[in-house]
């Protein structure tokens, strides 16, 4: 039994990070703090945790515990770290943006390993510290990287995601509001979604003889939770072919399956699943991929990359069912 810890723990990612380590059986959650909501019970801010746990926020943070959980938000990581001098024996996995990239890995003695958990496993083993992945930059890399890996990405290739509600976090802004969002469907970060940065880094590291254009269009859909990200590019592949090529890729992964018929997002929300589809149209492959925003987008992978560091079955704390209907 280990010991962790939740600095940003009133969010969306943090309200799940609660979820799961709370039901983990090898985690004892030690804290879950909160400058906002501290001396609250958890459950008065994650209505679904009524009656799981009457562990109240803490305003404090212990760096000493095992495993520390960053959930405060892009770009605090490193204040948090200014603040807190963390022990380098307490594993670190940030869900911000800060230590994504190749050049903002290292802080100190400490350096992050990218987790996209399906493709850079050995480096969160030998790191130990995590930057845990974008949730677009989740979907999207399931579905292009497996061609990365066999140098086969020789044309642009083109995005279309749509991203759920809680993908905006809590803040309220214009394109929260219910009123706003329901029954409404929008474009924004047209070219330039800060998650391009690590696609592009994955996709290189993995070719890098790669140099054409990623183009991504992210959507806000009017439902809470998931991402569908459809992606095409040009190829010599029959689709036989890269149905094989991506079933290899992921014959090995506990969360990564894909199907032979069309996927929605029914089937991953609320687990850590990602379905990839591809199939073949005159010259192009799309490949389509759903999954959970929330947490194969980055509390779940982030509870993956804590099991495979500390040895543990990779589905530990996340048998989770989805709700179909």
């Amino acid at each position: 039994m280990i010991r962790a810890g939740i600095v940003g723990a009133a969010g969306y990612v943090g309200g799940e990070m609660c979820r799961l380590l709370l039901l983990h059986p090898n985690v004892e959650l030690a804290f879950a703090q909160s400058n906002s909501h501290f001396g609250e019970p958890l459950w008065a801010v994650h209505q679904d945790l009524f009656g799981e746990s009457e562990l109240c926020f803490s305003k404090e943070v212990d760096v000493t515990v095992d495993v520390l959980f960053l959930c405060s938000g892009h770009g605090k990581s490193l204040a948090f770290f200014t603040a807190h001098p963390v022990p380098d024996s307490t594993v670190v996995i940030d869900l911000g943006n800060d230590f994504r990239l190749h050049k903002d890995a290292t802080l100190g003695n400490r350096s992050f390993a990218y987790g996209l958990s399906d493709f850079f496993a050995a480096d969160v083993l030998t790191c130990k510290n995590v930057a845990n992945p974008g949730c677009f930059a989740t979907a999207i890399q399931q579905g292009i990287l497996p061609l990365a890996q066999q140098g086969l990405l020789v044309q642009d290739v083109h995005i279309t995601a749509v991203t759920g509600s809680t993908g905006a976090g809590q803040s309220l802004s214009p394109t929260t509001h219910f009123s706003w969002r329901t029954n409404n469907l929008s474009t924004y970060k047209n070219f330039s979604h800060q998650h391009l940065s690590e696609i592009r880094e994955s996709v290189v590291r993995l070719q890098p003889s790669f140099s054409k254009e990623l183009n991504f269009i992210p959507y806000r859909g009017d439902f809470p939770r998931g991402i569908i990200a459809t992606i095409h590019t040009k190829t010599t592949l029959s689709e036989e072919q890269a149905v094989a090529l991506y079933t290899a890729c992921y014959a090995n992964s506990p969360f990564t399956f894909v199907a032979q018929q069309p996927i929605n997002l029914k089937q991953v929300v609320n687990t850590n699943k990602a379905l990839v589809q591809a199939e073949k149209h005159d010259g192009y492959l799309l490949i389509t991929v759903v999954i959970d925003n929330l947490l194969k987008g980055a509390a779940g992978q982030a509870v993956e990359n804590m099991n495979r560091i500390f040895g543990w079955e990779l589905k530990s704390g996340l048998r989770l069912k989805p709700v179909a209907f």
